[in-house]
């Protein structure tokens, strides 16, 4: 189209015509929360279950890509002593497996995949796992088969301890993260879970994971689904402030339509407000300019572009374990998805 200087009428709605496209490019999109947690006087259980998935059917809704953040509580700053032990006064098993699990056994394996300047990424096999899933993961040249816990520790640039900052499990596609501790709490804590990818399963909900592979700079996760679709996880941040994860998906030919299912699920434990590690949900609507919060339990069904799970009551379980906040949600790209690439420790989990 050739827009004459002569023709300053044509020439206004033209712009305004790209100023809106851009807008709608850049405009977040919104997805439903539905809060499905069940009642539990275990604190040692995951009975919240928050589902993330896209406010529409049709691939004008489809969740592309998103951010997700562990961010300290807000109380944090008034707490002098980290409280971190488990609480299984009001369980039906100890802390050893769960009753209702299946019990697959493995040769357990310690082994270091990477130990870098920047990271070291280890990857664990324990003695016994609740799912059989043996997924390969390479980071560089090296694969190794059956890990169930893949750990990344950040190094400080002082030359310090190595610190503990993201677990994810292969096997069942759960993943953990915190940003790194003050001094004063040691290793720190985590506490809720979740889970990205095609998510399916209710009472314990999992993705299944066909291959992971990691590069360490800059780091990311390139994860291939079983149902063909994938995912791209670059950590972008690791600090005090927050430790951070930019999500893009991708889909094959092979991968559920874009729209059909949820994207991600938010797993965690509540007994009271302050014995939990959720209690409360702060969410911006998609249509109000002003954020939103709730008792976990006043929580249904919402409709949101930025929604945080968090406390604000101070919890005497995981004290200091993180908010978990997933925002920056956008469309899926007319390219071609993220990609793997071509080269082939209190983190413990609670029962579901």
């Amino acid at each position: 189209m050739h827009l004459r200087s002569a023709d300053p009428c044509r020439l206004l709605a033209f712009l305004c015509l790209a100023a809106a496209m851009t807008t709608a490019r850049s405009a977040p999109l919104a997805v439903t929360v539905d809060n499905r947690t069940r009642a539990t006087a275990c604190a040692e259980e995951d009975n919240v279950s928050f589902v993330l998935a896209p406010a529409a059917e049709g691939p004008a809704h489809a969740i592309g890509r998103f951010r997700v953040e562990a961010l300290p509580p807000a109380y944090l700053a008034a707490v002098d002593k980290d409280v971190t032990a488990p609480d299984f006064s009001a369980c039906d098993f100890d802390g050893g497996a769960h009753p209702t699990d299946p019990a697959f056994r493995f040769t357990e394996r310690h082994v270091v995949l990477h130990d870098g300047p920047r990271w070291r990424i280890v990857g664990i096999v324990l003695p016994t796992f609740w799912r059989p899933n043996q997924v390969p993961v390479t980071v560089g040249r090296h694969t190794e088969r059956g890990l169930h816990l893949l750990q990344i520790f950040a190094k400080p640039p002082d030359g310090g301890r190595p610190l503990e900052a993201l677990v994810m499990y292969p096997a069942d596609g759960y993943w953990r993260i915190k940003p790194l501790p003050e001094p004063r709490f040691g290793d720190g804590v985590y506490g809720s879970s979740f889970l990205m990818g095609p998510v399916t399963g209710d009472a314990r909900p999992v993705v299944d994971i066909a291959s992971i592979a990691v590069t360490p700079s800059p780091l990311a996760l390139h994860v291939r689904f079983a149902d063909g679709g994938s995912a791209e996880v670059k950590v972008d941040e690791v600090s005090t402030a927050r430790t951070a994860l930019d999500v893009r998906f991708g889909h094959g030919k092979r991968s559920a339509p874009p729209g059909a299912r949820p994207f991600a699920v938010l797993r965690s434990m509540y007994v009271t407000p302050d014995n939990a590690d959720v209690s409360e949900v702060r969410w911006q609507p998609a249509d109000m300019p002003a954020s939103i919060t709730r008792a976990l339990p006043d929580v249904q069904t919402l409709r949101t572009v930025d929604v945080r799970f968090g406390r604000s009551v101070v919890s005497r379980h995981n004290t200091s374990a993180p908010d978990i906040r997933f925002s920056g949600f956008g469309g899926v790209s007319r390219t071609a998805g993220p990609t793997a690439p071509s080269t082939s420790a209190g983190s413990g989990r609670r029962a579901p």
